[in-house]
């Protein structure tokens, strides 16, 4: 038998603070993570989550101020082969921090450097 949840009171209906659904989405669509479980770990239906998600680009685009401040695109750089410090590496990505510093991942990186290299990066 399933689980039912009684609400009662005037209010049906949840409200959601703005910081819990940015908790949610970033939770979310983090790498690896399942919206499904997560949707279920939160008690919030799946729908919901794609629907702020939308709701949130949609206001980036309009650039209207967020809590969690603006989104923006960094602009990818494919390099070719070419020395760097003496070493013979393709830079497969190549990011540009500004003020000549420069990060760049070659095709041969692990998996797992590149992942937590652009994490932190966020």
């Amino acid at each position: 038998m399933g689980q039912i949840t009684v609400m009662t009171g005037p209010e049906r209906r949840r409200r959601w603070r703005d910081e819990e659904r940015f908790e949610i989405l970033a939770e979310a669509f983090a790498p690896g993570a399942c919206v499904a479980d997560v949707a279920r770990r939160r008690d919030v239906s799946t729908s919901l989550i794609y629907t702020w998600r939308r709701n949130l680009r949609r206001e980036q685009a309009e650039g209207a101020s967020l809590p969690m401040g603006e989104a923006t695109f960094a602009q990818a750089v494919l390099a070719k082969e070419e020395k760097v410090d003496g070493c013979d590496c393709c830079a497969v990505i190549t990011v540009e921090l500004g003020e000549g510093r420069l990060i760049r991942i070659s095709a041969g990186a692990p998996a797992a450097l590149v992942n937590a290299t652009l994490k932190a990066l966020r």
